[in-house]
């Protein structure tokens, strides 16, 4: 298989590199890695990648371009690398907030570009990667579909729902770290030491997705099926409720949303 470019081997960059290798999608020789500072890259070299200070180099022969930079430094790396982008390449943009068509405006409107958003959990390879594409094809798409799925799971959308993407499932993340923490500290204030009444909080939280993703089950049913009448469940759940624990998750996901769509132009 040709070679993949990982510009910007940061957290994400770095865990599809280490994914895609596991997954043995790749050989770490046929993954090169990019970042300004190459004293910075040594762990990367010590898995046996490729790797490179120069993008406009390390871009040449590659496949598949991986633009996984911040939103603020995406334009001056595109800016770097657009005379040596060649239209047969498949460029991976995972920067919130970039459209393709901003991505184009800067690499040129004949190439192809695919933007990709997974979250963190992308580490352990249980990404949740939304992708989405302006109009390349579907034999691109699947490819870039290929690589996340190598990482997690991985879900096509339409474009205008890529901010809201970000919202749900990489800002998301910390959503239902927060809950899990929130969880560990009413346990300590029910009796648990904190080490416990945490390890507790992350199985529970563990074992409710993973029932609602091997049942295929809508959440509400399950719940059904801990909630007695005059129980102790309902009585919590909708003392939740009542101090707003939807409506503020709901709220902060919308606020997310905006937020995520104007990262690109500060």
């Amino acid at each position: 298989m040709s070679k993949i470019t990982i510009i910007g081997s940061g957290n994400i960059g770095f865990s599809l590199a280490k994914g895609l290798v596991k997954s043995d999608m790749y050989e770490a020789e046929d993954i090169i890695l990019t970042r300004r500072n190459l004293a910075s890259l040594s762990e990367e070299v010590a898995f046996g990648f490729g790797v490179s200070a120069d993008n406009s180099e390390a871009i040449k022969g590659a496949e598949i371009v991986v633009l996984a930079v911040l939103p603020q430094q995406i334009k001056r790396v595109m800016e770097d690398i657009a005379p040596t982008v060649l239209p047969h390449q498949v460029i991976v943009s995972v920067a919130s907030g970039v459209s393709c068509h901003d991505v184009k405006e800067i690499l040129g409107h004949d190439k192809i570009v695919v933007r990709a958003m997974p979250n963190t959990a992308i580490a352990i390879g249980q990404s949740m990667t939304c992708i989405a594409t302006e109009n390349a094809s579907d034999e691109a798409v699947n490819k870039v579909e290929k690589l996340f799925e190598a990482v997690g799971s991985v879900i096509v959308i339409n474009e205008d729902l890529m901010t809201a993407a970000t919202a749900l499932c990489a800002c998301g993340i910390a959503f239902f770290l927060r809950a899990i923490r929130a969880a560990s500290q009413g346990g300590v204030e029910i009796g648990f030491h904190a080490h416990d009444a945490l390890k507790m909080a992350i199985q529970t939280a563990k074992g409710a997705a993973d029932l609602l993703l091997q049942t295929h089950s809508h959440p509400e049913s399950e719940i059904d099926k801990v909630t007695s009448p005059k129980g102790c469940t309902i009585a919590g759940l909708n003392e939740m409720e009542h101090n707003g624990l939807s409506s503020a998750f709901i709220k902060g996901i919308k606020l997310s949303a905006k937020k995520a769509g104007g990262l690109y132009n500060e």
